[in-house]
């Protein structure tokens, strides 16, 4: 296989990855396992083959990983597939991850040193093979280690509890004294010192125990936002007039504004006290206003005009109250809210007419009110 089209496709794959979530920091031990295709070096006499790795490793910080990971492949040999050729070894491998948040894949740039043991039979009796190898059988075996570095590319995924790594590096192998490189080269006489493999692979990260608790928050500083002390339904940082009374109508800068409840209408025939019809939807607006400010207290006052006596007057008055305070209580405003009901006569009227019959009958003197205590 052509090693720049499996690197492209390689490439490629990883922009097409996705996976359910951005790769967050988690520092507990893990095990990895990868597999993939090792493209040999030219120069070694062997063909491509698969590898597997298997090791474990940590995340030290949000960005940086170390790994200890040991590896195996067996390709066969270019002029003799018949004999054994097979590496293993081990490697220690420093990952920088390029992490951002809200990313499905982070990428990473892998750099790793090690140790390879290569296993190499070859003929004793090929005559190109010099003198300086031992011939221990027919065929004879070769082992030898070396030192081996790595440098790559990568990228890392999250897939529910485990993660997905891709990765293409090269590993730069000091295996210099391997009979297939001798054997491959045109003059046959000292074969090549260091190799390049190239290694494309598809691995799984597994962390290892329970996953890190999430950090608690800490509690918010609460702010004047946050705050009401007079409980007047402005917060402190708004409120231009701290200390309301509890009840008090307040505008939105939390200062008094006048409030009166406007019974005009609720006026009664000449020398009743029972409520007319017209007087119903007034009262039942008074019942909504009394509604939305549930902590306000008013007094229910009846009046009466300057016809009949002030006794009479006065005992009118008192009924008249009473009508209008048993509508509001039977229309659930509680009567510890209530003051009243009383009854002031003739003694407050709105125009002080002369007592003659027509002008005494002012239907605008036969009212009831109902006064804000609380302002």
């Amino acid at each position: 296989m052509n090693k720049k089209l499996l690197c492209a496709a390689l490439l490629g794959g990883l922009s097409l990855a996705q996976a359910a979530q951005a790769q967050t920091f988690d520092d507990r031990w893990y095990i990895t396992g990868s597999a993939g295709f090792n493209l040999q070096d030219n120069d070694r006499g062997t063909r491509n083959a698969p590898f597997a790795a298997i090791g474990f490793g940590k995340m030290w910080n949000p960005n940086w990983s170390f790994d200890i990971e040991a590896n195996y492949q067996n390709p066969k040999v270019d002029y003799n597939q018949d004999l054994w050729w097979s590496q293993y070894g081990v490697s220690f491998d420093v990952r920088r991850h390029f992490i951002q948040e809200g990313r499905a894949w982070n990428p990473y740039v892998v750099m790793g040193l090690g140790w390879q043991k290569s296993e190499e039979e070859f003929d004793p009796s090929n005559p190109l093979i010099p003198a300086r190898f031992e011939r221990n059988g027919a065929p004879s075996q070769r082992e030898d280690s070396h030192v081996a570095g790595k440098l790559g590319i990568g990228a890392q995924g999250d897939v529910g509890r485990v993660k997905i790594r891709t990765e293409l590096a090269v590993r730069l192998d000091a295996d210099n004294d391997s009979v297939g490189a001798l054997l491959s080269d045109d003059d046959h006489d000292d074969g090549a010192d260091w190799f390049h493999d190239v290694l494309a692979s598809v691995g799984v990260v597994i962390p290892l125990g329970p996953p890190p608790a999430a950090p608690v928050a800490p509690a918010p500083v609460p702010t004047c936002a946050d705050k009401d002390d007079d409980g007047d339904g402005v917060n402190n940082c708004d409120d231009k007039c701290p200390g309301s009374q509890a009840g008090q109508a307040v505008g939105p800068d939390g200062c008094p504004v006048p409030l009166t409840i406007d019974l005009k209408g609720v006026n009664f025939d000449f020398d009743k006290s029972t409520l007319r019809p017209d007087a119903i939807a007034i009262l039942d607006e008074a019942v909504s206003i009394l509604g939305r400010y549930p902590a306000l207290r008013v007094e229910v006052a009846g009046h009466t005009d300057l016809c009949g006596t002030d006794a009479y007057n006065q005992s009118l008055s008192e009924r008249r109250a009473r009508a209008v305070y048993d509508y509001l209580t039977g229309h659930g405003i509680d009567a510890s809210r209530l003051a009243g009901p009383n009854g002031y006569g003739e003694s407050r009227p709105l125009e002080n007419t002369p007592q003659t019959l027509p002008a005494c009958k002012n239907e605008r003197n036969r009212r009831t009110e109902l006064n804000v205590q609380n302002q």
